[in-house]
């Protein structure tokens, strides 16, 4: 089954919602003073935290600011980027499995900047496929067609491949669920995360209920 995920960021662009996603993406503009930040992981402690929601909002709101964006979906497990930019075909694993050129999958949207590469079949070994040298010729070939490279990794505590990816990026941003996610988990993604050598950006905590009178203040303001 394939969860249809909320671009909230094109959809109600005037909500609470959407500038608070523009607001993440200064933020992440201004979170490394040092160094370029050209390829972006995003991942979360444990499943259902809403990881692969906040990267492809992220990805549309820059895209919307100008820059050239694209979207790399490496949850090999479970990957659901193609339904939120509703695309089919093929994707990273038949390059990674079957040397298709990575360029070539390259694919459209319908928001202009913003592009995908699809993760293709599910493999039945994607942390091995992930951690190979053609992953890191691929991640280099990506760099080199955009301003931003977004990738969507698995969560970290569950399985490896998002450590497998962490020392390639230029930073990590780690999605938490409020109220449901364990402060141990939390920390044991944290600690993951630096031991594979990952440069963690910062934490964004999802599903933050926004209080009634701050909600009015924005629709006054942004109005």
């Amino acid at each position: 089954m394939t969860n249809k995920l909320k671009l909230i960021v094109n959809e109600r662009a005037r909500s609470p919602v959407a500038e608070a996603f523009r607001a993440l993406r200064t933020n992440i503009q201004f979170s490394k003073a040092d160094g370029e930040l050209r390829i972006i992981m995003v991942t979360s402690p444990g499943p259902a935290e809403g990881k692969s929601t906040v990267l492809a909002n992220i990805a549309v709101s820059m895209a919307q600011a100008g820059r050239k964006v694209l979207i790399l979906d490496c949850d090999l497990r479970k990957p659901v980027q193609h339904s939120a930019f509703r695309l089919t075909g093929k994707g990273l694993t038949n390059a990674l499995a079957e040397g298709m050129p990575v360029t070539s999958l390259i694919q459209e949207t319908d928001i202009k900047n913003l592009r995908v590469v699809t993760s293709g079949p599910i493999p039945p070994n994607p942390s091995e496929l992930l951690g190979t040298s053609q992953m890191q010729q691929i991640l280099n070939s990506l760099k080199e067609q955009c301003d931003v490279l977004l990738i969507d990794a698995p969560p970290v505590v569950a399985v490896t491949d998002a450590s497998v990816l962490a020392a390639r990026t230029d930073g990590v941003i780690l999605v938490v669920n409020s109220g449901t996610t364990r402060p141990e988990m939390v920390q044991k993604a944290k600690d993951l995360l630096i031991k594979a050598h990952g440069d963690i950006l910062g934490v964004v905590l999802n599903r933050v209920e926004i209080d009634t009178d701050q909600a009015d203040y924005y629709y006054y303001y942004g109005n």
